[in-house]
């Protein structure tokens, strides 16, 4: 090779490494501190229109959840697990879902922080009202938007690192918004969140249960034939949302229908405060079919019991007070909500996608298995 070659490359290649040392020496440790900017210029730009000021300065009004969000895995510290003022280097802010001190923002005092405030508060001449209740105030992404939050760092995809959590969205959630299960503060389930306060009557429910329910499902929750479904021991939220669901139309039956459009709200708390405290019977399934069973119930360990999401909880068990029980269950009920969830009867986020993965036989054994499991 030519002298002349040899000593242009061998140049380039000087130029190319005090480059990338006057990079590293030259730069700012505040330059990552708001993403790819350098961290004091944004907040000159803050200093005049208040917003990107860092997560910690919600922290004065939100204490609770900024202790939720600062001790979960999304937030990482800046540099060298220190916390470098107000802002973090990785992982969620609260700014993210959340519009941030200025503009929509909810203030507990009328705050002419920005443009936007200036006009609500000459639009809306109370001074006095609180800017989160005025109509139009956007205070969150849309649902639909925070899921791709979500899903720009969880959605399966070659390439992505395995300690990064990946979810196939057929398989996993479908449509369900990620909320509905996760705390959107931490990546923990939120069960507190699924759970409503059931402050239900069951003895007014009791009443109920024996004049409208018992022709079904029992004076004591355990049905009449194995088409129905028991409901003794059920989850109370869980009915009252099927109940909800029916008088909705997001559920189809033509006999629950039209009795679920008969009970008021406290109504459909009472009866589920009664059946969610009887006693459960075990209704047994075929013996082979549920010991083949048994096997593919795995699948269904995450929602239902036997160390799944929260890693302990028997067999048919639900981990959360919205999902059902499945333990003592009739097996003729269970397949044939397992086959209503595959031809499009009935439809569920989740339940509906991974209903139709299973074969007859999956299903018959599956029902026979949680038909067979003790519900108590």
């Amino acid at each position: 090779m030519p002298k002349h070659i040899v000593r242009l490359l061998a140049l380039i290649a000087i130029i190319a490494t005090i480059a990338l040392f006057a990079k590293s020496f030259f730069r700012a440790d505040s330059f990552y501190q708001y993403g790819h900017y350098r961290g004091n210029a944004v907040a000159e730009i803050a200093s005049k229109i208040p917003k990107l000021q860092g997560s910690a300065s919600c922290q004065s009004c939100h204490k609770e959840v900024y202790e939720q969000w600062t001790t979960g895995i999304h937030r990482k510290a800046t540099k060298d697990n220190q916390i470098q003022g107000v802002v973090y280097k990785y992982g969620p802010g609260c700014e993210v879902c959340h519009t941030g001190p200025a503009g929509n923002h909810p203030a507990k005092t009328p705050m002419p922080l920005s443009i936007e405030d200036k006009i609500t508060t000459i639009t809306h001449l109370n001074p006095q009202l609180h800017v989160a209740n005025i109509p139009g105030r956007k205070l969150l992404l849309s649902p639909d938007d925070m899921r791709g939050v979500c899903l720009n760092c969880h959605e399966k995809m070659v390439g992505r690192p395995d300690e990064q959590k990946q979810i196939d969205l057929d398989t996993h959630s479908g449509k369900e918004l990620c909320v509905k299960c996760h705390n959107p503060h931490s990546p923990k389930i939120n069960f507190a969140a699924m759970q409503t306060v059931n402050n239900g009557d069951a003895e007014a429910g009791k009443k109920l249960a024996t004049t409208i329910c018992a022709s079904c499902h029992g004076a004591e929750g355990k049905s009449i034939t194995p088409a129905f479904p028991n409901l003794a021991g059920q989850h109370a939220d869980f009915m009252v949302d099927s109940i909800n669901a029916f008088k909705a139309g997001a559920r189809k039956s033509d006999m629950m229908s039209g009795i679920a459009a008969t009970l008021s709200d406290a109504d459909a708390r009472n009866v589920a405060a009664y059946f969610s405290r009887a006693n459960c019977t075990v209704t047994g399934g075929d013996k082979a079919k549920a010991e083949l069973g048994k096997a593919k119930a795995a699948n269904c360990a995450a929602c239902h019991g036997a160390k799944g999401l929260r890693g302990n909880g028997a067999p048919g068990i639900s981990g959360g007070p919205m999902w059902p029980n499945l333990a003592g269950q009739n097996a003729e009920y269970l397949a044939n909500a397992l086959k209503m969830f595959q031809d499009g009867t009935r439809n569920h986020a989740v339940m509906t996608t991974l209903a139709k993965a299973l074969t007859a036989e999956d299903i018959d054994q599956l029902a026979a298995y949680f038909a067979s499991v003790s519900c108590k």
